[in-house]
């Protein structure tokens, strides 16, 4: 897939206010600090499409970019630890489960689980949560750069060995770095291939 065109859309805290659900939809979520601006700049090729920052919990809206004109790339509040209270803490759970499960057109979701260490309880937890909703996401391995391939691939298999105690199937994953651009023709390819199969389900429909 040839990004041709990526610009944002609008920000909002209800999923009445999004976009009129009429194509594709992929959210980004992570826990915070996680590289998410970081890949979603690398993935459309947009240096400041999304807002980076060294500070956790800066995404804190559901924020919708579009992309070729053709499907919507959101960048979600990442959960886990962030500089914030308790209190926003929860707010944001609420916003973000209420659009993750009441977005019709959502066709996947990236759950992003930083490379570099061992299976966290927050990461499985959400992604349990998932499954229990029935909400299809894949994985997405971020900074693998910053260690070496031997190091991620150990830790990477750790993660898939840990779901696979209560997971009878795994999910599709990638391994990525925004800076080396690792997996962004393999991430870009499942999208352009899971929007064929969307076109194909509506012109069937």
């Amino acid at each position: 897939m040839q990004i041709r065109d990526a610009r944002f859309l609008t920000s909002n805290t209800e999923v009445a206010k999004c976009p009129a659900p009429t194509l594709p939809e992929y959210a980004f979520i992570g826990r915070s600090n996680v590289g998410k601006s970081s890949l979603i700049n690398m993935l459309t090729g947009r240096s400041a499409l999304a807002k980076t920052s060294s500070l956790p919990g800066k995404t804190q809206l559901i924020n919708h970019f579009i992309i070729n004109d053709d499907w919507y790339l959101v960048d979600l509040p990442g959960y886990g630890y962030a500089r914030v209270s308790k209190e926003s803490r929860a707010k944001w759970g609420k916003m973000i489960w209420a659009y993750l499960s009441k977005r019709e057109n959502l066709s996947c979701v990236f759950v992003l689980i930083d490379s570099r260490l061992p299976p966290q309880a927050v990461d499985l937890e959400f992604i349990e949560e998932l499954g229990e909703r029935g909400i299809p996401f894949v994985l997405a391995f971020t900074k693998a750069d910053k260690q070496s391939a031997g190091k991620t691939q150990q830790n990477v298999e750790g993660f898939l060995a840990k779901m696979g105690e209560t997971w009878e199937e795994l999910p599709r994953w990638f391994v990525t770095s925004a800076s080396a651009r690792e997996g962004r023709d393999e991430v870009l390819a499942f999208i352009d291939e899971v929007n064929q199969q969307v076109r194909e389900t509506n012109g069937n429909a």
